[in-house]
Order: structure tokens, then sequence, then C-alpha cells
């Protein structure tokens, strides 16, 4: 069992997107992504206000995060540029954080909730695995490269019908938990090379929504909108 007072949240943020320029700082939804994912976080009834962390660089980001009883861990320019290798240095925080443990949460999927978020993080807490990784479940036909059917289907006479496909689990890019001894390391929430390291979570497939591209931001502009009824 882990304590909650030895687990940190960090929202990591930076303005370098190229496929939708400056995505976290831009109006949306009369706010900005980076502040509804704090405001978030601080609205949660597990994580301990005083363990949420806002990782950033540029001054803009900063001033955002500064508007919120939050700490302030300062990214170093070459963090804010690297493409996640070396882990250490994209994650320059794992040895300066005072926290054994750390979730991740991706401010880019608008719709997750915050009682997600709880729950991720109570599972986290209960689980002996060192990671924990948010998945969508979904029922679907998939091939490898060498075009060989990997999902399992129970009869082979049967068409296509999802119902009868085998259950996959697709990466939901939005809840990461693992060790800050393991990020030095270069292990991020676990090795992949055996069940449960490391241990997947479902988490619903709406609020896995992940805004990569201009057209994702203006329908998730919308939904998010239509979810919290703002005009």
């Amino acid at each position: 069992m882990k304590k909650i007072e030895d687990i940190a949240l960090v929202i990591q943020a930076r303005l370098l997107s190229q496929r939708c320029p400056r995505k976290m700082v831009r109006p949306f939804a009369n706010s900005t992504l980076l502040d509804i994912a704090i405001e978030k976080v601080l609205n949660s009834n597990v994580l301990l206000k005083e363990n949420i962390y806002v990782t950033v660089h540029e001054q803009e980001l900063i001033d955002i995060a500064s508007k919120y009883n939050v700490h302030i861990f300062k990214r170093s320019k070459k963090s804010a540029m690297s493409e996640g290798s070396p882990m250490t240095e994209l994650y320059e925080w794992w040895n300066k954080i005072p926290c054994k443990n750390v979730i991740k949460l991706n401010a880019c999927c608008i719709l997750l909730d915050t009682k997600t978020i709880d729950s991720f993080t109570e599972a986290y807490m209960k689980t002996n695995s060192r990671g924990l990784f948010g998945v969508i479940e979904k029922r679907n036909y998939i091939w490898n490269k060498n075009g060989d059917l990997i999902t399992n289907r129970p009869d082979n006479k049967a068409t296509m019908n999802t119902k009868k496909a085998g259950t996959i689990y697709e990466a939901g890019h939005c809840l990461y938990a693992g060790k800050m001894s393991d990020i030095g390391k270069g292990i991020w929430m676990g090795e992949f090379k055996k069940k449960n390291d490391p241990e997947l979570y479902i988490v619903p497939e709406k609020e896995t929504f992940d805004i990569d591209y201009e057209w994702q931001f203006n329908i998730a502009e919308i939904l998010y909108k239509n979810k919290y009824k703002i005009v």
C-alpha cells in the first residue's frame, strides 16, 4: 500500500507543439487547457494539494500556474525541447520532487474527470505494482504489420462482429504512474515485459480524447462546452 503523502501529481506542459501551436495557452472554453487541468486536480478529494506540481519552462505557462496554489518546477530549455530521450532529461524533476512516486496527467485530455483521476490514484495506492497505466478497453480486430490477426477470434466462421472479438487494451495516454527512482534508471511505469509491469487501469474512452491536432482542439472545445454547459 502506497501512502498518499508519497505521491506527487505532475502536470507537464510546453509551447513547442507543431501540430497544434500554442494549444496550452490559447483560449479554450473561456479558459485554457493548462488552467482547466490545474483546477481539475485541485478539486481532487484524494490528492494532497501540497504534492501538486506544474512543470513548465516558458513564461506564459509560468504565469498561468502562478495563479494557483501549486508548486512550479521550472524546466530547463533543454527539457522543454526534449523528444523523450534520455528520460531523465524530459523528466528532470525525478530526483528533485520530494516524493517516492508520481502520477502524471496529460493536460490535453480535457474530458478527463476529476473522479477518474481520484479513482486512478486510489488504485495506484492499493496496487503492489510499481506502475499504473491508463488504457482503453476495446473489442475489435487487430492485425500486425505482417498481416497476421492478433485479436482472439473464437468463431472463425462468424462475421466480423465486434461483440465476439477478443478484448484488447489500447494506450489511453491520459494518466501514468510510476516510481521516481525508476525514472533515474530509464524506466517509466514498468519494463513492459511481463503482466502488471505496469498494471493496466481502464479509463472511459470518451475521457481519453487527446488534443494533438488543430481539428481535435476545435472538436474538444465543442465537447467540453457541451459537457459543462458553457455558453
